[in-house]
């Protein structure tokens, strides 16, 4: 059903929770998870053009720790796992790496009940509305997450 799943973080306190169903649901599946970090090139409107290439560079370096992180707790739950690191408008670049990678899933972290309200008009927002393929957001309800039951939850 499911053989590439993408993770696009922020590495936000979401990513953990994301992190531990991506892990569930791609060892049941036994699917490849794709951690996907986009700096925002929107952010360099208002930067002088030397400074651009610096602050690009220390931001790629941010996002390849982010998702090393994620990565390893992806590996040591023997999921496979590709790492990439983009340039340009969040929600852009994740709907173009789903279509370009024949992403099945797209999994991304909200933060709690609140979500539909605080989300209005944000990345996720947009990438729920525009993608190709199923979103599943993961609630960030300041409990710990539960993923005992990924297989029935998937297939309801």
């Amino acid at each position: 059903m499911y053989s590439n799943l993408l993770l696009p973080t922020d590495g936000s306190e979401t990513t953990d929770a994301v992190v531990e169903h991506a892990a569930a649901l791609a060892d049941w599946q036994d699917a490849t998870v794709h951690l996907l970090y986009v700096v925002d090139d929107r952010a360099f409107l208002t930067l002088r053009d030397d400074l651009v290439d610096d602050v690009t560079a220390e931001l790629e370096a941010e996002g390849r720790d982010v998702t090393d992180t994620a990565a390893t707790l992806l590996r040591q739950a023997g999921v496979d796992v590709e790492i990439v690191v983009r340039v340009g408008n969040p929600s852009d670049e994740i709907l173009d790496y789903t279509m370009e990678n024949d992403v099945d899933l797209v999994l991304m972290g909200t933060r709690g009940a609140d979500f539909r309200r605080n989300m209005l008009g944000s990345v996720a927002q947009r990438v729920i509305s525009d993608a190709p393929v199923p979103v599943m957001t993961v609630a960030l309800s300041g409990e710990e997450t539960e993923t005992t039951d990924v297989e029935s939850a998937v297939r309801s």
